[in-house]
């Protein structure tokens, strides 16, 4: 198979969710066909790929210049288009892309997330038209939806209740169109794919969850210095929302109970470009926000126990598997495990209020005999579900006339 994917950054190296995925994905393929990777990147250089993957070749499109917050307030009051699908609007990736598809046939097309999904209309214009797949990384509506009902409680928040309900309302069309244009949707879990459903009837997404390469998360790697003792930590890009409430939630509510009873508790705070909302917590000696880092898995496996405090969001957290990965004991909500069919109590430990959620992680914090029991089950439950090589067959298995998404 001739592959192409789409997509809103360079996935190598991949260090977050969306690139964790793509090259997850990419890499897997690369070994039985042939892939060609079209994306932005900050500049018109062309990063070099690693040759043992396989056979992957790379073009890149300077990314285009940030909208100002003129025309971000222009496209709010005036558009019907969601924020996502403005955000890489690019002559001239449309060019290049028209261009690429000019000069060979692609038996396959992967739009990678929905801000790539603008430039469905250049594939569909392409003759032969290749087969048009959208890989939906989060049920864009629903995450909004969920951020509007968070933020709907806290009057100081109002602002962000109502940004959040504007676009849910446009994400439900817009979604919906693109999922009813592709020819082949993937969703990440089982709950994205039935609110796909219910968004449109007669779609039948296909799931392809989110995974990691296990043998790239080996436990027994050296932490990043600092970490000894209690330490809790935190990945993700720190300017994702759903992730900035998290660990407001988490430093704010929980936190301080766990201080009660282990009073040299740390959190680490592991991701690039922290909100402004967070520098409140550096003044707080016991939180430690490291901003960008080369590489999060010293961070985490400098771990005592993993935590996922996410109230806000859809998919599945690729941050969940590289923690289990790497044998850490996690704590997460029920919604930041949705997806993933663990059971509380054997591969990581599930609380949803601040009181309980306190309590499973000291309850962690003093048993290091459980930690390692579950760290042993949180690992062998990833490489036996999420490893992309148990993965892959389902990814070729989508260019099949089967997989088209509706009969």
């Amino acid at each position: 198979m001739n592959l192409l994917f789409l997509t809103s950054q360079v996935p190598y190296p991949p260090r977050q969710g969306g690139a964790l995925r793509t090259w997850g994905m990419i890499s897997a393929l690369a070994r039985r066909h042939k892939v060609h990777i079209l994306s932005f990147h900050p500049d018109a250089r062309v990063p070099p790929l690693p040759a043992h993957f396989g056979d992957i070749s790379l073009d890149v499109v300077p990314e285009p210049s940030p909208r100002p917050l003129s025309r971000r307030l222009r496209d709010l009051l005036l558009s019907r288009q969601p924020d996502m699908a403005l955000r890489l609007e690019s002559p001239l990736f449309r060019q290049r892309l028209a261009e690429r598809l000019d000069a060979q046939p692609f038996d396959a097309v992967h739009i990678e997330g929905i801000e790539m999904a603008p430039f469905m209309d250049v594939l569909e214009q392409a003759r032969p038209r290749p087969l048009i797949i959208f890989d939906d990384f989060n049920c864009e509506f629903l995450l909004q939806k969920r951020a509007f009902l968070t933020d709907l409680r806290h009057p100081a928040r109002w602002h962000g209740a109502l940004y959040s309900l504007v676009q849910w309302g446009r994400l439900r069309r817009y979604e919906a169109e693109i999922c009813r244009r592709a020819d082949c949707v993937i969703a990440v879990s089982d709950a994205d794919a039935r609110a796909l459903s219910a968004l449109v009837p007669g779609l039948r997404p296909v799931v392809v969850p989110n995974g990691v390469d296990v043998s790239t998360y080996d436990p027994h790697i050296p932490p990043a210095p600092g970490m000894e003792g209690n330490a809790l930590v935190f990945t993700g890009k720190m300017d994702f929302r759903p992730n900035v409430d998290a660990v407001l939630w988490f430093a704010e509510e929980v936190l301080p109970r766990i201080q009660e009873q282990i009073p040299d508790v740390r959190l680490w705070v592991v991701g690039q470009r922290p909100h402004r909302r967070l520098e409140v917590l550096r003044e707080n000696p016991a939180i430690t926000l490291t901003g960008y880092v080369e590489d999060a898995r010293p961070y985490i496996a400098g771990a005592t126990v993993y935590v996922a405090p996410l109230r806000i969001g859809g998919g599945t957290r690729l941050k969940l598997l590289e923690a289990m990965a790497m044998e850490r004991a996690v704590v997460a909500t029920r919604l930041g495990a949705e997806g993933y069919e663990v059971q509380d109590g054997r591969e990581l430990l599930l609380a949803d209020d601040a009181e309980t959620f306190a309590a499973a992680v000291v309850s962690l914090l003093k048993d290091p005999a459980r930690r390692a029991a579950m760290g042993r089950a949180a690992r062998r439950f990833v490489e036996s579900c999420y490893d992309w090589s148990v993965l892959a067959p389902r990814l070729e298995a989508l260019y099949t006339p089967r997989s088209r998404r509706l009969p």
